[in-house]
């Protein structure tokens, strides 16, 4: 039999370390997705109308006080035009039937998440309910028109005062 040389020898090795490494990771792929699995058959579905969800997609985030406890499943245009979320919620998490659902995201740019606000009420929204109370996403550039709005405003009030003040001071 001939002999590998040194080169050919490190080849078969570093070969059969990368057939090994994608085993491992196929079989943990497919371990966490059993995993996850079975969690998703355990999360319980809950409703929320809005009137615009920009920017928020299928699978983004369901969070209470910053922690993730869901994520949003699905969305369908209503017969009002008015966006229907259904999003999923761990099983051990119960949310009080008055609370609300807003849209926001993470930053400026980020991306955008359900943020829930816990109410105050003892009875908890039951697998299939609805949010009663929503806050709409927030588009950029609404809100920076917004801010240009106010600070003309603002500029106006402003001036307003000095103008009336020298028309008076010229009269004299």
């Amino acid at each position: 039999m001939d002999k590998f040389t040194k080169e050919e020898l490190k080849d078969f090795i570093i070969g059969l370390c990368i057939v090994f490494i994608a085993f491992a990771v196929g079989i943990i792929y497919k371990w966490q997705n059993t995993v996850w699995a079975d969690a998703k058959n355990t999360d319980y579905a809950l409703y929320a109308t809005f009137n615009r969800t920009d920017g928020l997609e299928i699978g983004s985030k369901v969070r209470m006080a910053g922690i993730d406890i869901g994520y949003v499943e699905d969305s369908v245009l209503d017969e009002n035009f008015r966006a229907t979320l259904t999003f999923k919620v761990k099983e051990n998490i119960e949310i009080p039937d008055d609370s609300s659902a807003a849209i926001v995201s993470t930053g400026v740019m980020g991306s955008k998440y359900i943020e829930i606000e816990p109410g105050g009420s003892e009875d908890m929204l039951p697998a299939g309910g609805e949010f009663l109370y929503t806050q709409d996403a927030m588009v950029l550039e609404e809100l920076v028109d917004r801010i240009i709005s106010m600070g003309k405003a603002n500029r106006k009030k402003e001036s307003a005062p000095t103008q009336n003040l020298t028309d008076e001071t010229e009269k004299k």
